[in-house]
């Protein structure tokens, strides 16, 4: 699946994907009043809502894009019926040919572990059958117990072609708490973040690993380190527009040959139409306005690549 990832984003020439991380807040009120007039103010009714929503906005965004990334949490909250709104949204992604990676950040060992990535990314044997739960492409997992949390993902990846992604630098203020604390001169970050590339060596594809990295964009000069210490690792931006990271501090997170990153935005995309930018679309334009979103996104960051490039051949 790394291959067919990074060959979508040749393709389409977007380094980007789209965060499926729904708010109630975010979903306009024609949609919340006919999921609430269907199935009242209930736990269903707000997951009819979400999968109304994402529908709409994945029409709107998959002829541009590689892939999207919903968010478990953002689902999980409504208990079953929120997780069968996330079921259907990777399905229906899928359907429209995207990459579906499944922010979960799961981490445990031995068997839990590996019933997380069974229930992700592999099949649940049942009896003489064998059934897809969720079907994710790729999954986000938290390597904080070692090598033994993430193994058993590595093993179900192997077996299916699917790909992780380890929480290495992540984009949010307190990280550096945790991340940045030096053990022998180095920030754990960049031991993380070699043991990944470790990790990588033993399930290559043609160009990157099964095993990339997420890397926030809020930090482009630890971005810039890890690059070189994962150079075949495909690392996954969390933290541009609504988290303050911009396209510029971007482009070292790139490869020379503009591979080797894809960036995320997730409110800054769905919630495109209450932004002051694309307010003229209104609600009733939610999905026009994210496809609006996504294309101005998609130019800015090639911009910033083209400026870096001018850069390295000036």
């Amino acid at each position: 699946m790394i291959n067919v990832l990074t060959e979508k984003i040749r393709r389409t020439k977007a380094p980007v994907v789209v965060g499926l991380d729904p708010m109630l807040t975010f979903i306009p009120d024609y949609i919340k009043k006919a999921a609430f007039a269907e199935y009242g103010e209930t736990l269903k009714g707000a997951g009819e809502a979400i999968w109304q929503f994402n529908k709409e906005i994945i029409n709107h965004v998959y002829d541009l894009i590689p892939a999207v990334k919903p968010q478990i949490a953002m689902y999980e909250q409504f208990g079953i019926e929120g997780l069968m709104a996330f079921q259907r949204t990777a399905a229906y992604a899928k359907g429209k040919g995207l990459v579906v990676i499944g922010d979960i950040k799961r981490n445990d060992i031995g068997s839990s572990s590996s019933a997380y990535a069974v229930g992700h990314l592999g099949q649940a044997q049942v009896g003489e059958n064998a059934f897809y739960s969720f079907a994710e492409d790729f999954v986000t997992v938290n390597p904080y117990l070692g090598t033994d949390g993430v193994k058993p993902f590595m093993e179900v990846c192997k077996k299916e072609k699917k790909g992780i992604f380890v929480l290495v630098k992540t984009s949010n203020p307190s990280s550096g708490e945790f991340q940045d604390q030096l053990i022998d001169g180095k920030p754990l970050y960049e031991l993380v973040g070699e043991k990944v590339a470790e990790w990588g060596d033993d399930l290559m594809g043609a160009e990157y690993s099964y095993v990339g990295a997420v890397v926030g964009a809020t930090y482009p000069e630890q971005g810039k380190q890890l690059r070189k210490v994962m150079p075949r690792t495909l690392l996954l931006v969390p933290g541009y527009g609504a988290q303050g990271g911009t396209a510029a501090d971007l482009v070292h997170f790139f490869n020379g040959d503009r591979t080797g990153a894809i960036v995320n935005s997730s409110r800054g995309i769905i919630a495109a139409y209450q932004q002051d930018k694309y307010a003229d679309y209104g609600s009733d334009g939610f999905g026009a306005a994210s496809r609006a979103a996504v294309i101005d996104m998609i130019a800015d960051i090639n911009g910033a690549l083209d400026e870096a490039g001018k850069g390295r051949t000036s």
